[in-house]
């Protein structure tokens, strides 16, 4: 014990002004921004080699984005791990434009309808067929091999479902039969099958199934018309 008189010992850890605190902050945030730049450039090329050639290796990867190996797994562990990042961007992207380009819709049915063209002619589309086919083949294999990154990377389609088909179930336009999240998840799964289908060029009676055709489906499976006698 320290002798009466004798001050208490003091703690050695320095003591970091609020200025210089503020320094150090915007020094990470810097970083940080730097290191997000960085991860996108890899994302933005590993698309434009998809939509060109439906395919790259890394070597093609780290060619075109005039980089390293080194500096490409600072950022990424695999191919792999940067194809997830590149569905979750465009899953992201295509879920936050759905959702503002039925704003002004007021029919429940209208928001699901332009939505399920939107999803399912963007496979056809000529600028995005390429990308779309690879994104296809890739979104297979990752379903496959990490089904549980996949499933986060879809969440915002499918939330973006979830979302329509509750607003229409409150509404009462759609059957109330079937719990909404299920409802969504049936819808969900039936889009993709579809799209996968055509991206693929699979066409099991010989004639491309068309967005009319499938909203027409779907239509009819979400209407109350549709709904089990007892609910």
């Amino acid at each position: 014990m320290p002798a009466r008189g004798d001050s208490a010992p003091t703690s050695s850890a320095p003591q970091i002004g609020r200025w210089r605190e503020r320094a150090v902050e915007r020094s990470l945030t810097d970083a940080r921004a730097k290191a997000v730049r960085r991860g996108d450039h890899y994302l933005q090329t590993a698309i434009q080699l998809l939509a060109e050639n439906g395919d790259f290796t890394l070597q093609e990867l780290v060619e075109r984005a005039k980089t390293s190996f080194r500096s490409f797994y600072q950022y990424y562990e695999s191919k792999d791990e940067l194809l997830l990042a590149v569905f979750e961007d465009v899953m992201e992207k295509s879920a936050n434009e759905c959702r503002s380009e039925v704003e002004g819709l007021a029919d429940p049915f209208d928001r699901v309808h332009h939505v399920v063209e939107r999803l399912y002619d963007g496979v056809t589309d000529p600028i995005g067929g390429v990308l779309s086919r690879a994104m296809t083949i890739y979104h297979l294999q990752l379903a496959e091999s990490r089904p549980a990154d996949f499933a986060s990377v879809l969440e915002p389609q499918k939330q973006l479902f979830v979302d329509l088909v509750r607003d229409g179930v409150d509404r009462g336009a759609f059957r109330k039969d079937i719990e909404p999240d299920q409802l969504a998840m049936i819808l969900v799964q039936t889009i993709v099958a579809a799209t996968h289908m055509h991206a693929l060029g699979i066409h099991l009676t010989g004639v491309p199934l068309t967005s009319h055709g499938l909203w027409d489906f779907i239509r009819v499976g979400l209407s109350r018309e549709a709904a089990s006698p007892q609910a």
